[in-house]
């Protein structure tokens, strides 16, 4: 198979040293030209203690406009940092370049709705970073949801806690009104509304951690209302657990679906124990215990599937639509924008 022609722009995204790794490790498949340091043009909030520019050393450095006009480029990822990701996304959608884009897609929802109606009205595959759309359990429990597995869903609860960071990360999020819930919660918010669609409500409580100013909305919570059920999803940046601690639970009125860790990449399968209280599908009633594969990291299989939509072998594995209302929840439960009830 012909390698992808693929440019990084961007390294400053907390993500962007990830997504090239990933990219590094498949030159069968990934034809990697270089990258774009966009520290000279994008100036808003950056988590500058995950960037190492030795990282890149190996490989050749564009100017944005290099990048954006170089002959035979396929598809870019775009890793600037979070309130600059829709701008220089737009740009790339203007040259026709498909794209990877990561979150969370900036503070001005009308913004990306044209980044969105570009990529569309030009049929262009476009890609969020949403981390947990390669992971198996994560989507064995959408299917779930969908199949009516555990019955009707009446509860969800994740979180997305850590501790990583140190005090620069606390700083880092309070460049944000929106704080946790805007830059770590919008990959839940991306599961929910796949698994549960567009909540009738939508009520948030940012709060800081003990010991920080109020500004600091290192605390968060928000509640998504549904007909007949209530997502609670949580991010705190001071849990002593780092991220080996999240946990995800999902209850019906067959069962409920717990597991944690609810991802982990050393080799090991994420495991999710499923209690039934009747026999559904292929599962009799008690409590089984299902070990996915074991991912290498968190983007390799999305970076392969924009591959394949980009060389035309596979329909998009996404929608505009999805981009759009996983947005519009984030920015709800952040404050930014009040929640509007179709």
């Amino acid at each position: 198979m012909e390698k992808l022609n693929i440019i990084q722009i961007g390294i400053c995204h907390e993500h962007a040293q990830g997504k090239w790794a990933t990219l590094k490790k498949r030159p069968d498949l990934f034809n990697l030209i270089g990258y774009v340091d966009e520290r000279d043009f994008c100036k808003t909030p950056r988590l500058t203690q995950f960037f190492n520019e030795n990282y890149y050393a190996d490989y050749r450095k564009f100017t944005l406009d290099e990048a954006l006009n170089y002959p035979g480029l396929e598809a870019v990822t775009v890793e600037v940092p979070n309130n600059d990701l829709v701008p220089v996304a737009i740009m790339c959608m203007e040259h026709n370049l498909p794209m990877h884009m990561d979150k969370p897609a900036g503070e001005d929802l009308a913004l990306y709705k044209k980044l969105l109606d570009g990529c569309k009205a030009k049929n262009l595959p476009f890609q969020m970073g949403f981390m947990f759309r390669g992971n198996p359990a994560f989507q064995f429990c959408i299917r779930a949801v969908w199949e009516k597995l555990i019955g009707e869903v009446f509860e969800i609860e994740a979180d997305m806690n850590h501790c990583y960071g140190n005090e620069i990360y606390q700083e880092y999020l309070g460049q944000f009104s929106g704080g946790i819930m805007f830059n770590l919660v919008c990959h839940l918010i991306d599961f929910v509304a796949a698994a549960m669609g567009r909540p009738d409500n939508v009520t948030s409580f940012l709060k800081s951690a003990p010991g920080y100013p109020d500004s600091y909305r290192n605390n968060c919570m928000t509640v998504l209302e549904y007909p007949h059920a209530l997502v609670t999803l949580r991010s705190c940046s001071k849990d002593a657990c780092n991220t080996g601690g999240r946990a995800m639970k999902i209850a019906g009125t067959k069962g409920t679906i717990k597991f944690t860790p609810i991802e982990r990449f050393d080799g090991k399968s994420v495991e999710i124990e499923l209690t039934l209280s009747e026999d559904s599908g292929l599962f009799p009633k008690g409590v089984h215990t299902l070990r996915f594969p074991p991912q290498r990291d968190r983007y390799e299989v999305q970076l392969i599937q924009l591959m394949k939509e980009v060389r035309g072998e596979v329909p998009s594995a996404g929608s505009y639509e999805h981009d759009y209302l996983v947005h519009e929840i984030t920015l709800a439960a952040a404050g930014y924008i009040p929640w509007r009830k179709n």
